[in-house]
């Protein structure tokens, strides 16, 4: 039988975390770093790295028993992912291209899963000070210098509705997709943050068309929920975290307010 976990303790815990390697990847955003490539093609830098080490070592040490899953540390196999009930999945720094362009839209994103579903995350924008947290059944956060306040999605939508997307990766599906929609207002931003924005209730949509892994949505997804929101996939299920050979996500949709009709993911 699984033990009981303590949702707000961790919660704090991977907050802390989170501001931790923020202002180590701040220390090389203000520098003048160098970029390599992944296998993908998508760059690195060491600010990944730096945050990727200070992360998986603080998350060993508050939770032994409970391995890590990091984008910078996936080489584990299937079949040792495939015992765990439980696991911490981590994108230490999640929009590289934004940290590359220096547009401050890049974040850190920590979430912890059971069960192949979401139950805490964290979402922290280090040159924005500001961090997005929720868990199962105590609702969403933003902390900010100035304090904390609770966060819900918008309900009823805005009117015309406003819809976040990718920055770096729009193409045709969704601009097909966004027709169907009707009148809206678009805003393209970088990394976890379009989570992070509907879950505050300054948008209401986000349709995400183009290939996503499990690293960049986990943590996301568990603040929007917690803040009254979902994220369906093109079955119309919240979108979900299996094992399995690759990390890859099907598309998906993030929903504000659930009471109103939205086209299906389905077939995009």
């Amino acid at each position: 039988m699984s033990t009981t976990l303590d949702l707000n303790s961790l919660g704090k815990a991977a907050l802390a975390l989170a501001v931790e390697a923020g202002a180590a990847i701040l220390e090389v955003y203000s520098s003048d770093f160098s970029i390599s490539h992944k296998a993908d093609h998508s760059p690195l830098t060491e600010a990944d790295l730096r945050a990727n080490r200070l992360i998986l070592a603080g998350l060993r040490s508050l939770t032994p028993d409970i391995p890590v899953l990091s984008e910078e540390s996936s080489d584990l196999t299937l079949a040792e992912r495939q015992r765990w009930t439980r696991h911490w999945l981590v994108d230490p720094l999640d929009g590289t291209r934004e940290f590359v362009s220096r547009n401050g839209e890049f974040t850190v994103n920590i979430a912890l899963i059971e069960d192949s579903q979401p139950i805490l995350g964290v979402v922290h924008v280090p040159v924005q000070r500001r961090s997005y947290a929720g868990a199962r059944g105590s609702g969403a956060t933003l902390v900010t210098p100035e304090g904390t306040r609770a966060v819900r999605v918008a309900r009823p939508a805005h009117q015309p509705p406003r819809v976040v997307g990718s920055r770096s990766h729009r193409g045709d599906s969704l601009d097909a997709y966004l027709a169907i929609l009707g009148p809206h207002t678009f805003v393209g931003v970088g990394s976890a943050l379009k989570f992070c924005v509907v879950a505050e209730g300054s948008a209401d949509f986000y349709p995400r068309f183009g290939p996503t892994s499990q690293w960049d949505t986990a943590a996301g997804q568990a603040v929007v929920e917690a803040a009254g929101g979902v994220v369906l996939d093109t079955e119309g299920q919240p979108l979900r975290y299996p094992t399995r050979a690759d990390y890859l996500n099907p598309h998906f949709v993030v929903i504000g307010d659930t009471s109103r009709h939205w086209p299906s993911a389905q077939g995009h």
